[in-house]
């Protein structure tokens, strides 16, 4: 037990995952982690029995239609810190990837957007939340950055207040960091933005797998994350506050008006099977509670991400021990794995040896990490790094378990000059 919470049945959780019996160690978890069985259970069945469009009057498209609404609600749950009782359905975008969502939403904010407005971006982010704002500028939209401060390797807050000014319409950041693992203060810059009239963006697809979402108690306007990255299908969501989805233009047919939310965001059909297959996400997360004491009744979501950040750090804090005393290993992002600060990715770079040349060696041990920007070339711009082909990303979930720790650190250990 620690702090009244029992640990994490890490047998139990990994009887959850059939890819875990390849026998590989998955180490690339920020690039997309291993479904749930729940979750393939889910898209088997709602190709087997529900195999039609949505919304017609027959039975089978009526039971479908209503699979989907299941798990639109679930997908508010797990946005509203568990409760979902303060999101309505139109408020829940559907889409493939967070890319596409955040392309989306600069499409359908765009039209509302005057020459001389402004819009703040970062240099850490993604580039699904970069590439979209920054071709505004292309219309006459000013475009200021928010900058990684170099000492302290995260976006500090002080330094974003002299970029707000009266002309700023919208701030697009990320929660944590998918190449430093660091955590932003999010009640803190919101109320930042909000303060000076503007809104704000949120790409949470490095966050939502380590800690739990919380869009009304955070007060963000949008925000963002898919759902291949918390143990589900290949499908990602976004939440709109009510205002900030309301004066949103159409990008959907012309039939359809500003404000026929979901579907003035939403063109074409997402895929269904998929969608649906959410539920087994949540199915996953509250069969992880129950099976470590908790109810259906009390708080399931609140008591598994517990569980799930307790078990990450206790794995990541080894690893980062084993970095920084390396020599010739720098490691970017906070030096502790404190779980208020950071989350369980740790990315380095080795004196002298590009880090392309790193993960391929472990190849051969069944240990999957990976080398490259991860989408953010801008924060590898930052670090300095481009000419050493980015960094090295060792990415943990709360499937890996200590053993996979000790195998990665000694191969490491093996390989590292």
């Amino acid at each position: 037990m620690i702090g009244g919470i029992r640990e994490l049945d890490i047998d139990w959780v990994r009887q959850q995952f059939p890819g875990l019996e390849s026998g590989w160690a998955f180490f690339d978890n920020a690039g997309g982690t291993l479904p749930a069985v729940n979750v393939i259970d889910r898209v088997s069945e709602y190709m087997r029995r529900w195999p039609v469009q949505l919304g017609a009057s027959y039975a089978v498209s009526q039971d479908a239609t209503a699979g989907l609404e299941r798990a639109t609600r679930a997908v508010a749950s797990l946005m509203d810190a568990g409760d979902g009782s303060n999101i309505d359905s139109s408020q829940i975008i559907w889409a493939a990837s967070t890319s596409e969502l955040l392309q989306r939403l600069a499409r359908s904010i765009s039209p509302q957007l005057q020459p001389g407005d402004e819009i703040v971006v970062t240099d850490t982010d993604h580039e699904a939340n970069n590439s979209p704002w920054r071709r505004l500028a292309g219309h006459g939209i000013g475009v200021r950055e928010w900058r990684l401060n170099q000492d302290t390797l995260r976006l500090e807050p002080d330094e974003l207040e002299p970029l707000l000014n009266s002309r700023t319409r919208l701030v697009c950041v990320t929660q944590t960091s998918n190449v430093l693992g660091t955590i932003l203060p999010l009640r803190e810059v919101t109320r930042m933005v909000h303060s000076s009239g503007a809104r704000i963006c949120v790409d949470a697809v490095a966050y939502a797998p380590h800690r739990l979402p919380d869009v009304v108690g955070s007060d963000v306007d949008y925000y963002t994350f898919s759902l291949y990255k918390v143990f589900g299908p290949h499908v990602a969501v976004m939440y709109g506050k009510r205002a900030a989805l309301a004066g949103l233009s159409n990008i959907n047919h012309q039939f359809f008006a500003d404000g026929d939310l979901p579907w003035s965001l939403m063109p074409g059909a997402y895929p269904y099977e998929l969608g649906y297959a959410t539920l087994g996400v949540m199915d996953y997360i509250e069969a992880l509670s129950t099976h470590h004491g908790g109810t259906v009744d009390g708080a399931p979501l609140e008591l598994a991400y517990s569980l799930i950040a307790g078990h990450e750090t206790r794995l990541l804090a080894p690893l980062l021990d084993f970095l920084h005393e390396r020599r010739g290993v720098t490691v970017y992002g906070e030096r502790t794995a404190d779980p208020e600060l950071r989350l369980p990715t740790a990315s380095f770079a080795v004196d002298g040896v590009p880090s392309s040349a790193i993960p391929s060696q472990l190849d051969p041990h069944r240990i999957g990490i990976r080398w490259g920007d991860f989408y953010a070339p801008r924060l590898i711009d930052a670090l300095g790094l481009r000419e050493r082909d980015g960094v090295v990303r060792v990415s943990l979930a709360h499937y890996n378990d200590a053993a996979e720790i000790e195998r990665l650190i000694t191969k490491l250990d093996e390989i590292l000059p």
